[in-house]
This record gives structure tokens, sequence and C-alpha cells, in this order.
């Protein structure tokens, strides 16, 4: 069998290897700023990056306005598609609720300045001038 390769189930991950692959970071870096930063929590505790997790560890994340509530299943290193990483984890209910009202509440009020593009065009400047002039 080749050295290089972990034939036995590992028990213990670090938290930034997990958190990348499980998708919630494109890259270990990131997920490694986000530990130390403190968006990510393990039972409740602020960690280092190279804080091994255990099966059943609980971990919050934040990611922008997002936040996720998972409980940890099964510990992997190796990143792989995303149905796969979808069972590296539990999310609570409560959580899923919370951030799917989220990302509804975001849809319904959208940006208001999202479609425009670059200067405003002469008509635009316009009709600028005669709003804030009267």
């Amino acid at each position: 069998m080749n050295a290089g390769m972990n034939a036995e189930p590992t028990d213990r991950v670090r938290i930034d290897k997990w958190l990348w692959a499980a998708r919630f970071f494109k890259t270990r870096s990131l997920a490694a700023q986000a530990v130390e930063g403190g968006r990510v929590h393990l039972n409740d505790q602020r960690v280092k990056p190279a804080k091994d997790l255990k099966v059943g560890d609980t971990l919050t994340i934040s990611i922008s306005e997002l936040k996720w509530e998972i409980r940890v299943e099964v510990l992997s290193e190796r990143r792989g598609p995303a149905n796969v990483a979808r069972q590296l984890y539990s999310e609570s209910d409560e959580s899923r609720a919370r951030r799917e009202a989220a990302v509804a509440e975001r849809k319904d009020h959208a940006e208001p300045a999202f479609g425009r593009h670059g200067r405003p065009t002469k008509r635009d400047r316009r009709l600028i001038r005669r709003f804030t002039e009267e």
C-alpha cells in the first residue's frame, strides 16, 4: 500500500481542513482566516485553525450574514463533490430555517442600485439635476 495514503479512518482532523473539505470555504487558507478571525466557533469556544475536530462536535459558522449551526458527523481531510460534503455534517432545523429566511429576505430587498452599471447617462443627469434642484 502507498505510504502517503491514509488507509485508516482518522478520529481527528484539523478544523480548517474539515471546513474546506465540507465546502464551507473555497480554500483552506480562507477557512483558516475565518477560524482565526472568530467567525467559526467549536463547541461555543473560539479556537485556532490547527484545533482537532472529533465526530459529535458542534460548529457555529458565520459567513457574511448567514449563520450555520452544525454537528460534525464524519471526518474527512479530502474535498469531494458537494453531495458527499453535505454528508459530513448535519444542520439543526432552527439553523436551516433561520438561514433560509435570511436568504429570502435578501432576495426580497435587493440593493436599489443593483441593476445600475457605470456612470449616469445624459438623461439620468438631467433627471438627477431636476430632482435635486427642486
